[in-house]
């Protein structure tokens, strides 16, 4: 076995357009895909840490509780590249300062989940419906 085989390029390189909603169309009233990456696991701990807090029993920490909101709006900016929700024009219109906000705000509840759903099955967190059917057939 060649090591070199294991040398890829970080796996952030990977991109994929997705419609969310029809809502977000060019001037023709063509839909604009939301561009949403993947991310390094070394990048999703860092995410899941900004979203922990240490639990404590009498002064000492026990574990830690991750506040799974918080995790979700973090994962959700880290991943999608446009629209960039770091944008000052977007923050001031959507009337935050906390870019993590925005995408709740912009998106309707399904059109969020649409979303979710998307940037776990491009980082591998779920299967897409294609795979499960085909892992369905080979079991």
């Amino acid at each position: 076995m060649s090591i070199k085989a294991f040398m890829q390029p970080p796996i952030e390189a990977e991109t994929k357009k997705v419609i969310i909603s029809e809502r977000f169309a060019d001037e023709k009233g063509k839909p604009l895909p939301f561009v949403i990456r993947a991310i390094s696991q070394e990048t999703n701990e860092g995410l899941r840490k900004q979203a922990s807090k240490p639990i404590r029993k009498n002064g000492v920490t026990v574990g830690e509780d991750l506040d799974s909101i918080k995790y979700g709006r973090l994962l959700v900016l880290a991943c999608t590249v446009e629209p960039d929700f770091k944008d000052k024009e977007l923050c001031d219109y959507y009337k935050t300062m906390d870019p993590s906000e925005i995408p709740s705000r912009m998106l309707g509840a399904g059109e969020y989940a649409k979303l979710v759903k998307e940037i776990n099955k491009l980082n591998g967190f779920v299967m897409d419906d294609e795979a499960l059917e085909e892992e369905a057939k080979n079991s």
